[in-house]
């Protein structure tokens, strides 16, 4: 994987997500990292590099080469001036985050861009602004015309990558809506996204829906009708796959690439226990590299300065190839 070019989406704008994009990309410039093409509303980019930027300057994008000690924006025209209030949630900064993330499609498929990093959002304001949203894999799919169960998360950081099969949603509508077929696509998704990311036999631990994947139907048929069938059938189609096993056994073992979660609790909270705000979410299978950051908009610090970039940082490192978070010991 070569990426020379990121699009850094600033989130929110009334969160910490411009604060941190701009913070961000100053110190991956001065660390000679990817190029960065921050993306969001101008005036807002402005404001925050008159604040965090330093001696840097602020350029409109043009597809230039860039030049050291300059900043690189695509200016979004979205959010009214009059709605841009740190601190303050507003569904116009919901809208935003959708309209910054568009733009941030269209520069990589216009050769601009090689991959996405995207700020956090805040899916009460997205939602408020009549956007169906339940995180950026659902959103990614809709943008890039592909249906929402072929757009997975993956979510890394602690030593541990996880697929999610489902995401956020009821968990009893989540359950009903694992299949064998769902369960093959999410497993099929994490061992192309590896491959991307340079590895060449992935490793894949498939997690059972029941507790110790049901145990020979002790505790519910759902892994003998669901998650064995899938396995078979990746590991006759040659994927190194292994399972289904209960999570929190299969979860002791270091020696999987990638584990497949069932539903959002099961993936998210072995990360979030080891990685805490120091985890990035891939959303794979939309035919972008695309990753955000694993901690939410922060509208209580938001415009005081305080916020640190550190995980935007580690999302930038993930996708331009420099360091693996899953390969990093936790902070």
């Amino acid at each position: 994987m070569s990426v020379s070019t990121i699009a850094l989406t600033i989130g929110d704008p009334n969160g910490i997500g411009p604060e941190i994009a701009v913070k961000a990309a100053v110190q991956t410039a001065r660390a000679g990292g990817p190029s960065i093409i921050l993306v969001g509303d101008q005036y807002v980019v402005r404001a925050c590099a008159e604040r965090y930027a330093g001696d840097f300057v602020v350029h409109s994008f043009d597809g230039s080469a860039p030049r050291a000690g300059v900043l690189y924006v695509k200016g979004v025209d979205s959010l009214p001036r009059a709605a841009f209030n740190p601190g303050t949630p507003v569904a116009e900064g919901g809208r935003a985050t959708v309209d910054y993330l568009a733009a941030a499609i269209r520069l990589v498929n216009d050769g601009h861009a090689s991959a996405i990093v995207a700020c956090p959002h805040s899916e009460t304001n997205v939602n408020a602004a009549g956007i169906p949203f339940s995180g950026y894999p659902g959103l990614l799919a809709r943008l890039t015309n592909r249906p929402e169960d072929h757009v997975f998360l993956m979510l890394v950081g602690g030593g541990l990558r996880i697929v999610h099969v489902t995401l956020h949603e009821r968990i009893h509508t989540a359950l009903a809506r694992i299949t064998p077929e769902l369960v093959e696509r999410a497993a099929r998704t994490a061992d192309a996204a590896l491959r991307q990311l340079q590895i060449e036999q992935p490793r894949i631990g498939l997690f059972g829906i029941n507790p110790h994947a049901g145990e020979n139907g002790l505790f519910g048929d759902d892994d003998d009708r669901i998650t064995v069938p899938a396995a078979k059938s990746l590991r006759a189609a040659g994927l190194q796959v292994e399972g289904p096993v209960g999570a929190d056994l299969m979860l002791g073992r270091r020696d999987f690439d990638v584990f497949v979660a069932m539903y959002h609790d099961q993936g998210h909270i072995p990360v979030k226990l080891l990685a805490g705000r120091n985890s990035a979410a891939m959303s794979i299978g939309a035919g972008v590299l695309f990753a955000s950051v694993g901690h939410g908009s922060a509208f209580d610090i938001a415009g005081k300065g305080v916020a640190e970039p550190d995980a935007v940082l580690r999302s930038l490192k993930l996708l331009s190839g420099a360091t693996d978070l899953a390969d990093q010991a936790v902070a």
